[in-house]
C-alpha cells in the first residue's frame, strides 16, 4: 500500500500518512514547495523534515545547527564514524550520508512502530551504512566501542520531553566513553523561561568536557520563549569563530555563548546525577500551534 502512495503521489499532490506508534499519532505532511519531502509530526509536535530528493535539505533551524556541527566534525567530505541517539525520520544520518559518502552510522530509537512507518514511508538509500537500533538510547550507548565514535547527537523527546536518565552526569560519562579523543557531542535541548533545564544542562556537561558552547535564537537565551538550543561539547577547542558564522548568516539567525560568557549565563547552576534528574520541561501548547 505505502509503495502504492508513493507512485500516486508523483501525478498529483500526495496526501498526509498517518499511523498510531508507541509516542503517539505519527503523521507524515507533504511540503508544499518540495515535491517529495515530508513533516513528521507526533501528536501534532513536528519533529523531523525529509527531502528524498535533497537529504542535505535541513528545514529546522536546530537541525541546520546540528547540520553545521557535522559540516565541522572533520574536514570537509571525510567519512565519519556517528551514533544519533533518537532517530525521528533520520534525517541527520540522512544529511551525514550525503555529505560524507562511506560514513559508518549507528542511530538508536525506543519507538519501534515509528522505525518502521519511516522505513516503509521515507526509506533509506541502499548504499548508505546506517545501522538502526531498536531500545533506549542509553543502553544502546552502552554498546557502542570505547572511543568508536567521531559525534555523538543526542535528539530524545518522549512526549516532547528530554526524558531524565538522558540529563545526568553519569550519561555524559557514557557519552565520552564512546568518543574517540577529539570527538563530539552535540545536544538538541528544549526549554523556556527561566530556562533552569538548559543551566543545568550546562552545569552537567561541564563536569566531563572542557570545552562548550551553545547556539540559540537570541530570545530563547534571554528566556523570552520556549525554544530550541543546540549544546556542542568536546575535549578539544571548537571553532567557536566559524560556528558564530553560520549562526549568524542563517535563515532563522542564532547566537553562540561560550567561554566567560556561558559560564555567565549558567550562574551557578548545579549539575545533575541520576539521583536527581528530571526529564525536560515540556513545551506550552501554543508553541505548536
Amino acid at each position: 500500500m505505502a509503495k502504492d502512495r508513493r507512485k500516486q503521489g508523483r501525478g498529483r499532490a500526495a496526501e498526509p500518512v498517518s499511523e498510531a506508534v508507541d509516542g503517539g499519532l505519527a503523521e507524515l505532511v507533504p511540503d508544499r514547495e518540495r515535491p517529495r519531502a515530508r513533516t513528521l509530526l507526533i501528536d501534532g509536535a513536528p519533529q523531523s523534515h525529509v527531502d528524498l530528493d535533497d537529504p542535505t535539505h535541513l528545514d529546522f533551524a536546530y537541525q541546520r545547527r546540528l547540520g553545521h556541527i557535522a559540516d565541522l566534525a572533520a574536514p570537509a567530505g571525510r567519512p565519519i564514524q556517528a551514533v544519533h541517539l533518537g532517530g525521528g525520520a533520520f534525517t541527520l544520518a540522512r544529511y551525514v550520508a550525503a555529505t560524507r559518502p562511506r560514513s559508518t552510522q549507528q542511530i538508536v530509537e525506543l519507538d519501534a512502530p515509528l522505525v518502521q512507518f519511516v522505513r516503509r514511508e521515507l526509506p533509506l538509500e541502499s548504499g548508505w551504512r546506517i545501522r538502526v537500533r531498536g531500545g533506549d538510547a542509553r543502553a544502546g550507548l552502552a554498546k557502542v566501542p570505547d572511543g568508536w565514535a567521531d559525534l555523538i547527537i543526542a535528539d530524545v523527546f518522549g512526549g516532547a520531553r528530554t526524558p531524565a536518565h538522558l540529563t545526568s552526569t553519569e550519561f555524559v560519562g557514557e557519552v565520552r566513553r564512546a568518543l574517540r579523543p577529539g570527538g563530539w557531542y552535540a545536544a538538541n535541548l528544549t526549554d523556556g523561561p527561566p530556562l533552569a533545564h538548559l543551566r543545568s544542562q550546562i552545569a552537567t556537561v561541564r563536569t566531563v568536557f572542557p570545552e562548550l558552547c551553545v547556539t540559540a535564537d537570541p530570545a530563547v537565551l534571554r528566556g523570552r520563549r520556549f525554544g530550541n538550543a543546540v549544546l556542542l561539547a568536546a575535549d578539544r577547542e571548537l571553532p567557536i569563530a566559524e560556528l558564530t558564522r553560520r549562526a549568524a548568516t542563517d535563515p532563522q539567525a542564532g547566537r553562540v555563548e561560550h567561554g566567560r560568557a556561558l559560564l555567565d549565563f549558567t550562574g551557578g547552576a548545579a549539575p545533575v546525577g541520576d539521583a536527581d534528574a528530571r526529564p525536560s520541561p515540556a513545551p506550552p501548547p501554543a508553541v505548536f500551534r
